[in-house]
């Protein structure tokens, strides 16, 4: 009797799970028939949709693009020889009836934008800011990012089309022992540059002329996909732009999570730079696969990062934005500021989550609808005109977009990018994360901390249990609020604000810190972290049973 696939496989599958927004995993893991099985599946439901609902048809071109990982498009032997993955989701593409054009490697956005412009599907494989060791991909429908309703009917489809691939004759199916693609190595098809020409053309319409003149930048560049774009972009509009820190090994920058070493790093770097060239106004990055931002700026030598949530106000502000979308881990410094006169009700972290309260907004009538995440990526649910100029919608995470609009306005008004930020309600924030986390044990963790009656009776408590923790000595006020909408946040008397939360995409467990200072927040960030005695691994010793 001929043996089927799943039989001959030589190793034990580790199935793809959706996170907070794609799906991502070990390379060692992440076979390329793991990846045809799940691209498989995700473009069968989009043929199941109709077209105004993001849906697909038979024989029509599906954009694909890639980040610089190694894995991404090539054979990683470090990684147990995985990789080649741009090379299994076009096989995917093809085996489900249309065709793959790849777009080369550019940021996550751009496919994204381009994808929605022509109303057809795109597939982003990148492992976002996650460690070197991991990575995945990203699909978009023909009209926005999946959302998370998409998630159940997409994975009725990955078990009808994993049952039917294990279950072919080994003799008869692409894949061999290992869950490679028996015909080896393949070359990349041939790139296009359309999109990547799309998404420049984007910002040098809506910004138009040179509003950057006079504005001097670094451009960290590390492995970042959108690194040469980035330096383009800005010197068409007028900044001088100075390449900086430019690696050919996988760098993962995380927006939420800069460390001091690394700002010390891009601080020195600033002062070598403007030794040589004279003032920088700012050092500007992004992460991996370009669609969270990094804003640092720079005066009198010394370097100030903004994080995300932060830049998005000034953003909005800058757009007119007659309704802002942000998750419930964001700054609050949104809830003090003229914004809070638009502010949608705050949503689950996650860009699908916002991008269902944009659209919501969208539906009651709202015309100049934007989002973001603590992250930087900012996104815009609905045409934006300005000055004659419009910016067509692009619902997914942007980090071109909020550099560019901080750069200009600064530079309109003559002043530091850094003023623009003093205007805003002084509250600070700070994040960090234990790595190799598992997931469940966080959760684990959580459900302990989080009121489980319906009518709030077991509120206090939980707050007495919270207080543990978050002890008088260590300068935390009294437990005032509590929200579970994702993760836990609390709210003290003093003012600060500890939100626990673990990743949606790796085993990683956050904590994210807002207070009146600076240094308040970094504090609280470091509590949360402290090795080997700190406040989440005082939970994991008392709580993880």
């Amino acid at each position: 009797m001929k043996r089927t696939l799943r039989e001959r496989l030589a190793y034990e599958p580790v199935e793809l799970r959706f996170g907070t927004s794609g799906r991502r995993g070990r390379v060692v893991d992440l076979t390329q028939l793991e990846i045809w099985i799940n691209v498989r599946a995700e473009l069968a439901f989009l043929k199941t949709l109709p077209k105004n609902q993001g849906g697909i048809e038979e024989g029509e071109d599906v954009f694909v693009a890639a980040d610089l990982r190694p894995s991404s498009v090539r054979f990683v032997e470090e990684m147990g020889g995985r990789g080649e993955i741009v090379q299994a989701v076009c096989e995917a593409v093809r085996a489900s009836g249309c065709t793959p054009v790849f777009e080369g490697f550019i940021p996550t956005p751009a496919l994204a934008y381009y994808g929605f412009g022509r109303r057809r599907a795109s597939i982003m494989v990148t492992g976002s800011h996650i460690p070197f060791d991991r990575n995945g991909y990203k699909l978009n429908t023909s009209i926005g990012e999946l959302l998370k309703e998409h998630e159940s009917p997409i994975q009725q489809h990955v078990e009808r089309i994993r049952a039917e691939v294990y279950r072919q004759p080994f003799e008869q199916s692409l894949f061999n022992e290992q869950g490679m693609l028996k015909e080896g190595p393949q070359p990349l098809p041939v790139a296009s540059d359309e999109a990547r020409g799309a998404y420049s053309r984007r910002y040098l319409d809506f910004f138009r002329g040179q509003p950057l003149r006079g504005q001097r930048v670094a451009v960290y560049q590390h492995s970042a996909v959108g690194r040469d774009l980035l330096v383009e972009v800005l010197e068409a509009l007028g900044a001088e732009a100075i390449p900086a820190g430019r690696s050919e090994t996988f760098v993962p920058i995380d927006t939420e999570n800069i460390s001091g070493e690394l700002l010390a790093r891009l601080e020195e770097t600033a002062r070598e730079i403007e030794a040589q060239r004279g003032p920088l106004a700012a050092i500007v990055s992004t992460d991996g696969d370009s669609d969270r931002p990094l804003f640092v700026s720079f005066s009198h030598r010394r370097a100030r990062f903004h994080p995300g949530d932060l830049l998005g106000l000034v953003v909005a502000q800058e757009l007119g934005a007659d309704a802002v979308v942000v998750p419930v881990s964001a700054n609050d410094a949104i809830d003090r500021s003229p914004l809070a006169a638009v502010l949608e009700p705050k949503t689950r972290i996650g860009s699908p989550y916002v991008i269902a309260g944009m659209q919501r907004a969208a539906a009651r009538g709202r015309r100049r609808v934007v989002g973001w995440e603590a992250n930087g990526g900012f996104l815009t649910g609905s045409p934006i005109e300005r000055g004659g100029a419009l910016l067509d919608a692009l619902p997914t995470r942007d980090a071109f977009l909020p550099i560019l609009t901080v750069l200009a306005a600064a530079a309109r008004e003559g002043v530091a990018p850094a003023a623009l930020f003093d205007r805003l309600p002084q509250r600070y924030g700070r994040s960090a994360l234990l790595k190799e986390f598992p997931r469940e044990k966080a959760l684990r963790i959580l459900d302990q901390l989080t009121p489980q009656a319906t009518d709030g009776s077991d509120v206090p408590g939980v707050m007495a249990r919270l207080k543990q923790y978050f002890r008088d000595e260590d300068g935390f006020g009294a437990v005032e609020k509590l929200d579970a909408t994702d993760g836990l946040r609390v709210w003290f008397s003093n003012g600060d604000i500890a939100h626990l939360r673990p990743s949606g995409n790796a085993d990683e467990f956050r904590i994210y810190a807002v207070a009146d200072t600076q240094e308040r927040a970094d504090a609280i960030a470091a509590l949360g972290v402290r090795e080997p005695d700190g406040i989440l691994r005082r939970m994991e010793e008392e709580l993880d049973e």
